[in-house]
């Protein structure tokens, strides 16, 4: 063992008592779900920041920064376009004022939408957590110096997660965010110098592949442009429609608090997720030829890209900043993996259980419910987890099939009062459809997939987001316009004047 360990193993204990303390003022749904509403700008401003950044970030990122280069930054290019857009709707999401985003669904679309988008929620938000448990095996894995397995890590990290999250849901969640959202900024400010130093500056980056440096790089597949447009719409879609932002929304204390901190949330998050792509590739300078073996298959001698920030923080920095940017790599994933554990535990509780199964829970019932559903959702993202290959190619994945199974039918009902339930519902489940199939086509024929034969290609060299964002808004517009507009009543929740167009 070595210090690097003991001083994050001590951190996540401050956390864990920290929450239990918290865990003694949950006495109701509100506290649970959305923490009381009681949340000011300070603290929503970090718990968003700490939403978005994750191992999607520090892992997925950085893996996909070393192999690909500058071209990378399509992959959070999209986030940023997606939160300045949300900042319009933030004061009128929180207006609304509800729980999830199944409310807003069954308001403009009727019960079944509320439902069909539960699982979809649920099936993409599992694999987010279960990619966050992976990533916290890397991470312990080469703080220890590999005396803690990979998978061993990735227990460890699953169990952190779950009882955390647990013990006081987004009580839990939204201050758990403050200190880790600060450590994020602090280790990405004070560590990019050390690395772009150490690495020998701008010139190094000559022993990258030349396709490292471009806008586009023509490794991305049988069709470079529209890969690179498909990670920078899958993030867009993802950040318009995400259900954990839409619950921050809802626990901040005024709507102007979540408009405000929304501003501060894009910047925080541009600069944080430039910060980790500069890290790890003026880092992949150094370390190219030890990438290069791992993707050969040598994994003894290699260096996995997944890993290259966290062997940045222990081989390129001083020892106090690398403790400083291991943390902020250990904040994310207990970050992230809480939000988006009690995201889909919270559809659950709310939008099946509560609405279809008892909807006369008591208060008390229905915080007992879901802490048992964060665990057994929680265990069920852990044994996905344990197959897992990629962070990259399932956080690709987890973002594509909700961003064209929600967001379209989602950001239709905050903005286009002449859109109808049937609509919305065929948006819903023809973009969950396509999506699922065919990335479970890749696996059942293989021979469709670009490159050929890999699950993780494109089935017929076309990203998959194309074909179901496509057939997902196709839907969405056809069917509004084949069936009679909504009455006012159906509406007036989100649209109080009184004309429908």
């Amino acid at each position: 063992m070595n210090w690097y360990l003991y001083l994050i193993l001590a951190y996540v204990l401050i956390l864990l008592g920290f929450n239990i303390y918290r865990s003694f003022r949950i006495k109701n749904q509100e506290d649970m779900m959305v923490a009381g509403r009681s949340l000011g700008v300070r603290v929503m401003v970090f718990t968003l920041i700490c939403t978005w950044i994750g191992s999607g970030t520090f892992i997925a990122g950085a893996e996909f920064a070393a192999k690909a280069g500058w071209s990378s930054l399509w992959l959070p290019a999209g986030a940023w376009i997606g939160i300045i857009i949300i900042y319009f709707l933030a004061a009128k999401i929180r207006t609304f004022g509800k729980y999830t985003i199944g409310d807003i669904l069954e308001v403009r679309y009727g019960k079944f939408a509320r439902i069909f988008g539960a699982i979809a929620l649920i099936i993409s938000f599992t694999a987010i957590v279960s990619y966050q448990f992976k990533a916290g095996g890397y991470i312990l894995s080469v703080i220890s110096d590999n005396q803690i397995s990979v998978e061993t890590g990735q227990f460890i990290t699953a169990i952190l997660v779950i009882s955390f999250t647990a013990a006081a849901g987004m009580m839990a969640v939204a201050y758990t965010d403050l200190p880790n959202g600060i450590i994020i900024l602090l280790a990405c400010l004070i560590a990019t110098p050390f690395v772009i130093y150490n690495t020998g500056g701008t010139p190094a980056l000559q022993n990258l592949p030349p396709d490292h440096l471009k806008l586009i790089n023509q490794g991305f597949g049988q069709m470079p442009v529209l890969k690179a447009l498909s990670y920078f719409l899958a993030t867009l879609l993802l950040l318009l429609g995400v259900q954990s932002m839409y619950q921050k929304f809802y626990s901040a204390r005024t709507p102007k608090d979540a408009r405000t901190a929304v501003t501060l949330w894009v910047i925080g998050t541009i600069f944080v997720e430039t910060v980790v792509i500069i890290i790890a590739v003026f880092a992949a300078t150094k370390f190219w030829p030890e990438i290069q073996l791992f993707l050969q298959g040598d994994t003894a001698h290699g260096m996995d890209p997944a890993s290259i920030v966290i062997q940045s923080a222990k081989r390129l920095v001083p020892p106090y900043v690398g403790i400083l940017l291991l943390g902020a790599a250990c904040a994310v994933v207990l970050s992230t993996g809480m939000n988006y554990l009690l995201s889909p535990t919270t559809n659950i509780m709310r939008d099946i259980y509560q609405k279809t199964i008892n909807p006369n829970a008591t208060q008390a019932q229905m915080v007992v419910l879901q802490k048992i559903m964060i665990v057994i959702l929680g265990i069920l993202a852990y044994l996905l987890c344990t197959k897992l290959t990629s962070v990259l190619e399932m956080s690709y994945f987890a973002y594509t099939i909700y961003g064209v199974a929600i967001t379209p039918a989602l950001i239709a009902a905050l903005t286009w009062k002449r859109v109808t339930q049937a609509a919305g519902l065929a948006s819903i489940i023809s973009g969950t459809i396509v999506a699922l199939g065919l990335y479970l086509a890749g696996y059942i024929w293989p021979q469709i997939m670009i490159p050929y034969g890999n699950p993780n290609g494109d089935p017929w060299g076309i990203p998959l987001i194309y074909p179901a964002f496509a057939i997902s808004v196709a839907a969405l517009l056809i069917v509004t316009y084949l069936t009679p507009a909504p009455k006012m009543e159906e509406i007036k929740e989100l649209f109080p004047d009184r004309s429908v167009k």
